[in-house]
């Protein structure tokens, strides 16, 4: 059985495309996040940036890994659906946590966030992997942006740092340039949303976001969960999120002690 708010034509858009839309997957936490924002805003984790990059204007907010000390955020992902939707997506009997995100662009705020894929950056690898990108306040231009398909690409696009948009590890021939998808003509999907609806996607889909030039706050709370296929890779370089410490061996499920089993069906 699939959980109420996934359908099997759901399912095979995943898989195909490696994006779909989650009408209100959060919507009864909206709160809940909002007040875990405030907190993150105000008490920054250590990974915490704000993204000022020379000649931009506003504020882009974003830090990460902050579940396990606010309380909101625990609540949220042991307590809403997210689990079983992401089992059912994946195809996947167990859902682990990952990390979470936090991601606010304010009021003029002109950077984009920049065109990648959010799995060259991790030090997980498979298939059975899943964002949740969740807006907690109505979004229309400065929505998430998914290029379809783009997860079954044969090579990844090599990880840039952001502001200084530097490569985030050498450059072996194992990775393709960052494209320019409108430039390109790829199917480019996005979607108008309220809070609590949830774009879902593929560690390996490429996204994107415009900047926020409205008059109102853009906050999103994302949630990144793996599937029974996930395991540890070396990478490059220091991954990100980094993880200091792990211990963890290639080949090696992500430890359970770390990154808690949420389902397991």
């Amino acid at each position: 059985m699939t959980h109420p708010l996934v359908t099997q034509e759901m399912i095979d858009t995943y898989q195909r495309d490696g994006v779909v839309l989650i009408k209100g997957l959060f919507s009864d936490h909206v709160e809940d996040l909002k007040d875990g924002v405030a907190e993150n805003m105000t008490n920054p984790g250590p990974y915490a940036s704000d993204n000022r990059k020379q000649g931009e204007t506003g504020l882009f907010f974003d830090d990460y890994c902050n579940w396990s000390r606010i309380d909101q955020f625990r609540n949220v992902i042991e307590n809403s659906p997210a689990a079983e939707v992401a089992a059912d997506l994946m195809q996947s009997r167990t859902v682990q946590v990952f990390h979470d995100h936090v991601l606010v662009k304010e009021p003029g705020t002109s950077m984009a966030t920049p065109w990648h894929q959010d799995g060259p950056y991790y030090f997980v690898e498979g298939q059975q992997t899943i964002s949740f990108w969740s807006p907690l306040d109505p979004v229309r231009e400065a929505t998430l942006r998914c290029v379809a398909g783009s997860h079954l690409w044969d090579k990844e696009v090599l990880p840039t740092r952001w502001v200084s948009e530097e490569g985030f590890f050498p450059d072996e021939g194992q990775y393709i340039p960052v494209p320019d998808p409108d430039a390109e003509g790829m199917t480019v999907v996005e979607y108008e949303m309220e809070p609590g609806d949830a774009v879902a996607f593929n560690y390996r889909t490429l996204h994107g976001a415009r900047g926020n030039r409205s008059d109102s706050r853009r906050r999103a709370f994302s949630l990144r969960l793996v599937g029974d296929d996930a395991r540890y890779v070396e990478r490059p370089g220091r991954t990100s999120p980094p993880f200091p410490g792990h211990d963890m061996t290639p080949g090696q499920r992500l430890r359970e002690d770390w990154f808690p089993v949420l389902l397991r069906r």
